[in-house]
């Protein structure tokens, strides 16, 4: 059933679609899409007698690196300079390449042809020669033991000249080499910019306290923006301010800015509030020199201009008039200091007061449409705003879902787990047709932003197929399908021999909505309703907790028992054996590839601890409907006069359900090890100073009900197993003295074993 509608789906997705790229029609994989291409008939052999000639550049020029490292990494192989055999030419020659485009476009073309005298790599500057290296990597195909290359010719250049990934690192902190990493891969997909939402993992040299323990100092950010700037990828600081300021005003040397009592927005309407702001704004340019641009980000000031210092009445249009002077005076100081500033340009800006914003500002997201021709008359530049996450917990919505989901949810999940609006589609779909003909091009767009958010704590390694969509799209829009994209990404992120990772994306997807599904929503009983949002306060901001009830334990002395977990949960249960069997596939598919998979293993890793800590999920549910099962065969063995199978019974369920608890346990440990291959622990403790832990006062964001990783597993907890456990077992103890039984056969094994 499952596979047809796949099939189903795939066939009307194809419909009506472009064509195959020549290159991948050919077998061959690049990201992003070169603008021009040109196919000869045959192919030619490329091994280590080939001499790498470099005209004019220096041997440590970073696309010299980047080829050497390149072929070594991806196909043991070592070009030595010198004469003799068939060159590989590497050069800059300014006008290689006519793109035209902007001038700050036209350094980034370059051309590339392979044929049977020799391979040349001409970039019209040095980034376009870093990215003719990129596609001549990525085209070469192992094929019989031997690498090959077509025989082709290419020009290339970016429809648009800025390209971000955000990093987004609010619940979570990267290590230093992850990051690197992360450069080194964005660069193969020919990203530029980076938006490092860094929040509270800067440690703001003027404003102790903001900074979580174990933040980057400046020295190592400094560090991170060198090899960025290496690769010609600029890392954009995004500061969150005035609004989604907790980071700062939770701390109580702060509270007194904090804008009506909240700690969510800054006051406006306190001088003292700018200069912080700024001062942090000063400690992140000091860390980020060389970077042109910086982001305010503006997000959600949903109530710019409220408080008791404010001397105007707070209304619609004095709201919008206090978020134009912060973005006012934002930009001014930001020029002074050589930074062109980018903002979310949304609500509460209104048109008119969109007109005294400084031209020079980027908008970062068109947030009316009403705006695009103010802007354009204005002459402002905008970002094409993708979200490639947004609320979903474990795994991304990269792709469309069949809809059996919906008849798998349990009568207590509400519709705050629905897809968000506009993203059944999947959310490469949906960046593919809004950077292909959204409303974007109405403006006049300078960049794409690949939004990731972190608000479900995801691992940025979910994100890599959504990130080279915005990079691909941002360069050549509308080029290729989402399932050609899907397609090559497997083949250059992964390596040429896996097997059905496509198929593996699907499941995973769908195993994390499943488990999403699979709770019940409560109102929270730990936590109030957050301030408010753009309604107004205290509107629509009551927080909800996961949760299950676990079956109801029989009654002493006769083990009366009335079920109810079976029959509250049904159609989730009845999901369980297609569920099971789904994430059976899924971990064999990924077992398989960690050992077809050339490179990138940590990410298959990250999906298999995810598919792991899923797959519990199933079992724990059969667990404790098999305990209700278990209840009642106990009660009806009692009405048989047989209190020894009713012990029998008991016993079998503690059991059960307790193996069912160790393995959640060991589950989500063996998550957190994963995850902190890559990730600082998450509110870790560094030289004695502890995380300070406090909630957004608007979002409620997953990740942010705890300091630690348990967010993730909080939803078992709750359930509360180990006193139900405690419960049950008294029940065992106190029937077996009724009824002069020995127990036997109690599994006490510790969570540690």
């Amino acid at each position: 059933m499952h596979r047809l509608l796949l099939l189903v789906f795939t066939a009307g997705a194809l419909a009506g679609q472009p064509p195959a790229t020549d290159l991948w029609a050919r077998g061959y994989a690049v990201i992003p899409t070169p603008q021009r291409v040109t196919l000869g008939a045959g192919e030619i052999p490329f091994d280590s007698t080939w001499t790498l000639v470099a005209d004019g550049l220096q041997p440590d020029h970073i696309a010299i690196r980047s080829l050497q490292s390149g072929l070594r990494q991806f196909h043991r192989l070592m070009l030595h300079g010198g004469a003799g055999g068939k060159v590989l030419r590497l050069a800059v020659r300014k006008g290689t390449v006519n793109t035209g485009a902007d001038a700050d476009i036209h350094p980034q073309g370059y051309r590339l042809t392979v044929n049977e005298g020799g391979i040349t790599i001409t970039g019209n500057g040095d980034a376009g020669l870093l990215y003719g290296v990129q596609t001549f990597l990525q085209l070469l195909k192992p094929e019989n033991g031997s690498l090959h290359a077509p025989l082709v010719s290419i020009e290339d250049w970016p429809r648009l000249q800025l390209r971000f990934l955000h990093w987004d690192t609010k619940h979570h902190q990267d290590r230093i080499e992850t990051l690197k990493r992360y450069l080194d891969w964005a660069v193969r997909f020919k990203v530029n910019m980076i938006g490092f939402e860094l929040e509270d993992k800067f440690a703001y040299p003027s404003t102790p306290g903001a900074g979580a323990p174990g933040a980057f100092t400046t020295a190592e950010l400094r560090e991170l923006v060198r090899y960025g700037l290496e690769r010609f990828i600029q890392i954009v600081p995004v500061i969150q301010s005035p609004a989604h300021m907790s980071y700062v005003l939770k701390h109580p040397q702060y509270a007194h800015l904090r804008a009506d009592g909240n700690n969510y927005q800054i006051d406006l309407c306190n001088e003292e509030s700018y200069e912080l702001i700024f001062r942090m704004y000063d400690d992140v340019i000091e860390a980020t020199p060389g970077v042109s641009y910086f982001f305010v980000s503006t997000d959600e000031v949903y109530y710019a201009g409220i408080g008791p210092r404010c001397g105007r009445p707070y209304n619609e249009k004095n709201r919008s008039l206090a978020w134009a002077e912060f973005a006012i005076r934002a930009q001014a100081h930001l020029a002074a200091k050589g930074r062109r500033m980018l903002a979310w340009l949304e609500y509460p800006l209104l048109d008119e007061h969109l007109e005294l914003i400084p031209s020079s500002v980027i908008d970062g997201v068109i947030g009316e449409s009403s705006f695009i021709p103010i802007e354009n008359r204005k002459g402002m530049r905008q970002l094409a705003y993708v979200s490639l996450q947004g609320a979903e917990f474990l795994f991304p919505d990269h792709l469309p879902l069949t809809s059996d989901l919906a008849d798998t949810a349990s009568p207590g999940v509400n519709d705050v787990f629905e897809f968000e609006r506009g993203q059944s589609e999947g959310r490469l779909h949906a960046t593919y047709r809004q950077l292909s003909q959204g409303k974007f091009w109405k403006a006049n767009p300078i960049g794409v932003f690949g939004a990731a958010w972190g608000d479900s704590g995801l691992h940025n390694e979910t994100f890599w197929l959504g990130w080279a969509a915005a990079a691909r799209y941002g360069w050549h829009p509308g080029t290729p399908t989402p399932e050609q994209h899907l397609a090559e990404f497997i083949r250059v992120f992964y390596g040429t021999d896996t097997v059905n990772l496509a198929g593996a994306y699907r499941l995973m997807q769908r195993q994390a909505r499943a488990w999403q599904r699979a709770w019940d929503r409560i109102v929270s009983r730990t936590r109030g309703p957050g301030y408010g949002n753009s309604d107004g306060k205290g509107i629509g901001t009551t927080r909800y907790d996961q949760t299950l009830t676990p079956p109801a334990l029989p009654q002493l002395p006769n083990l009366d028992f009335r079920p109810g977990f079976i029959g509250q949960y049904r159609r989730l249960l009845e999901s369980l054996p297609a569920r099971s069997m789904e994430n059976d596939r899924l971990i064999h598919t990924l077992q398989e590839n960690l050992g077809h998979a050339s490179r990138n293993h940590y990410n298959l890793e990250v999906m298999l601890g995810l598919a792991s800590f899923t797959g519990h999920h199933w079992r724990l549910l059969t667990a404790l409907a098999g305990a209700e099962r278990s209840f009642e065969r106990a009660r009806d063995a009692m009405l048989r006069n047989n209190p020894r199978e009713a012990m029998n019974q008991l016993v079998t369920a503690y059991n059960n359900a307790g193996e069912a608890e160790r393995e959640g346990e060991s589950s989500y440990r063996s998550l957190v090890t994963i995850f902190e291959k890559s990730q600082f622990p998450k509110g870790q403790t560094v030289s004695g100073r502890e995380f300070f832990q406090a909630l957004d006062d608007v979002k409620d964001h997953w990740a942010g009900r705890t300091a630690d990783l348990g967010y993730m597993f909080a939803p078992e907890r709750s359930i509360g197993l180990a006193k139900w456990r405690q419960d049950l077992r008294a029940v065992i103890e106190e029937f077996g003295k009724l009824h002069q039984i020995p127990i036997q056969g109690l599994a006490e094994r510790r969570l540690e074993e």
